[in-house]
């Protein structure tokens, strides 16, 4: 049974906290335009989104965050736009790192590595060295990450075991391709949100999100806080968590 939730009749599931909530961040750029700034005034906006964001999980005792913040496919954007990207995440980590690991905050970096600039993957395994320990709220941070090149990277390392005689394939189940993911140990999202009215996950989480109950809202990232989160964990605690299974005497 997923944690916090109550069970009801049938298989099905009444929400209440969500212990693993999943964002993806949309609407930076549109929120500039509207106000008539350059896009990367509104990416800085987002940050700010994200701290906000961050402290109220915590606060109300969210257990995992994870957060799309830079997509594999995002690399096709605008070398200007992908380079002030990158700076933002340089400049979000050197100078929230400490008060991350302060606050008891794990970190953990999901997405492909082997591909990235020796500077950016250094703070990554810095982030992640530095509060490897710690006990509080995980934040799981969606870098050069697209859920099909995941799955695809977790076949390969399955094949590998196969082919090297290590695994039966009769032996291949759920568990083993959950163990090969980039979020190995980490419970399937409860809650995907999605900022700026888009209803789509953009390559997000696919397998992990095979139950995950989704809540898409019509505000940009920029304008995101705990307002924002709370309306949705409200919404979601409205909802049947049905797992595959009946809701009793309603045969639906």
């Amino acid at each position: 049974m997923e944690a916090n939730a109550t069970e009801r009749p049938g298989g099905s599931q009444a929400p209440d906290m969500p212990a693993h909530v999943a964002i993806i961040m949309d609407g930076n750029g549109r929120w500039a335009t509207q106000r008539g700034l350059p896009r990367a005034q509104g990416h800085r906006a987002g940050v700010e989104a994200l701290r906000r964001t961050v402290r109220a999980a915590g606060d109300i005792g969210i257990r995992y965050l994870t957060i799309y913040s830079f997509s594999s496919e995002n690399w096709s954007r605008p070398q200007s736009e992908v380079l002030d990207l990158m700076a933002l995440l340089k400049r979000f980590i050197r100078k929230d790192l400490a008060d991350l690991h302060k606050n008891d905050i794990r970190v953990k970096i999901i997405g492909r590595r082997d591909d990235l600039a020796p500077d950016i993957l250094a703070l990554l395994v810095e982030a992640e060295d530095l509060t490897r320990d710690n006990t509080g709220l995980t934040l799981v941070v969606a870098f050069n990450y697209g859920a099909r090149d995941e799955i695809l990277r977790a076949i390969q390392r399955v094949a590998e075991a196969v082919g090297e005689c290590r695994i039966d394939p009769a032996e291949i189940d759920e568990k083993m391709v959950d163990r090969n993911l980039d979020t190995a140990g980490i419970p399937d999202p409860d809650l995907l949100i999605r900022t700026s009215g888009e209803q789509r996950i953009s390559n997000f989480l696919l397998w992990q999100c095979a139950y995950t109950e989704f809540v898409f809202l019509p505000v940009y990232w920029p304008d995101f806080g705990q307002d924002e989160l709370t309306a949705a964990i409200e919404e979601f605690r409205t909802r049947e968590r049905r797992f595959g299974g009946l809701v009793a005497n309603t045969g639906s």
